[in-house]
């Protein structure tokens, strides 16, 4: 059993993107810069942020944080992002979900210039994942999708289940893995209303568990053998932690483990990628190889 490794190899990649980037700066193109625009003190927000700055850091990129309390309008914050659509100095930006709930979700991933979405929220990006064309996929599915590459998992022909139907994880995942330029695989989608939910999940090859609900995939639901993607990343409470939680994925680690012949774990599996991948994606915008600049 082979334990899918994400910070491992999220670390190759940010050195691989660095040299890549020292190379563009000695030649003469500028540094790429990644905005952040993260609204009030939401806990798993600020680390989120935290952690791409670090990021960027460690890409060689610049960085910048634009921050509002809870209470921003609407109205400020689409002046914000018209801001930045508008700034030659950023090359991509994100808007840090989840927002406040007198603030439109859509009506702020929709005024954020396709062009700069490095999250790949914008329904254009969207619409291009789905069609197979080239954009900025949305950073976990891509995540996942570099794993599985990295760690040489067959994926042509292969039986996939996806637990979860999201916008940012499950509709994108089983648009990708379908495709015969990524996964192709056969999919399968399953969501909180599917029927015969283990019986699906016990003939997957590959099974991505992004239903966000902890502990849910037990080992009774998984085929010997199969590689089990996990995405969940829910706080539940842990008394012997200093934060007071720990963090848990959709995924009965201990008991699913022995069966696959490779496992994603949380922490450290699918969130680093995630993190690296909007660095890929920042990185593409800079050098406008989806979209003229």
């Amino acid at each position: 059993m082979t334990i899918i490794d994400g910070k491992a190899t999220a670390d190759i990649i940010k050195k691989e993107i660095a040299a890549e980037v020292e190379q563009m700066v000695n030649s003469g193109a500028k540094r790429p810069h990644l905005a952040a625009v993260l609204i009030g003190h939401d806990g798993g927000s600020e680390t989120y942020v935290k952690n791409k700055i670090l990021a960027c850091q460690a890409c060689g990129f610049e960085s910048s944080l634009v921050r509002f309390e809870d209470d921003v309008t609407e109205a400020e914050l689409l002046a914000c992002i018209d801001r930045l659509n508008r700034d030659e100095r950023v090359d991509g930006f994100i808007v840090q979900l989840p927002l406040p709930r007198h603030i439109n979700k859509q009506r702020v991933i929709e005024a954020i210039d396709h062009r700069k979405d490095v999250d790949g929220f914008h329904p254009i990006n969207v619409g291009r994942t789905a069609l197979g064309l080239p954009c900025f996929l949305s950073a976990t599915p891509m995540g996942i999708l570099e794993l599985l590459k990295r760690y040489n998992i067959e994926m042509t022909g292969k039986k996939c289940v996806v637990l979860g139907r999201s916008n940012i994880v499950g509709k994108p995942m089983s648009q990708l893995m379908m495709q015969k330029e990524h996964g192709d695989t056969t999919v399968t989608v399953c969501h909180s209303h599917s029927r015969n939910i283990a019986d699906e999940c016990r003939q997957a090859d590959i099974l991505i568990a992004a239903i966000g609900m902890p502990g849910y995939v037990t080992a009774d639901m998984v085929k010997p053998g199969a590689v089990v993607i996990d995405v969940g990343t829910t706080r539940v409470p842990d008394a012997s932690r200093p934060s007071g939680f720990r963090l848990s994925g959709d995924v009965q680690f201990d008991e699913v483990a022995p069966l696959c012949s490779a496992i994603s774990p949380v922490p450290g599996g699918v969130g680093p990628m995630t993190i690296c991948m909007l660095m890929l994606n920042t990185l593409a915008a800079a050098k406008g190889i989806y979209y003229e600049k």
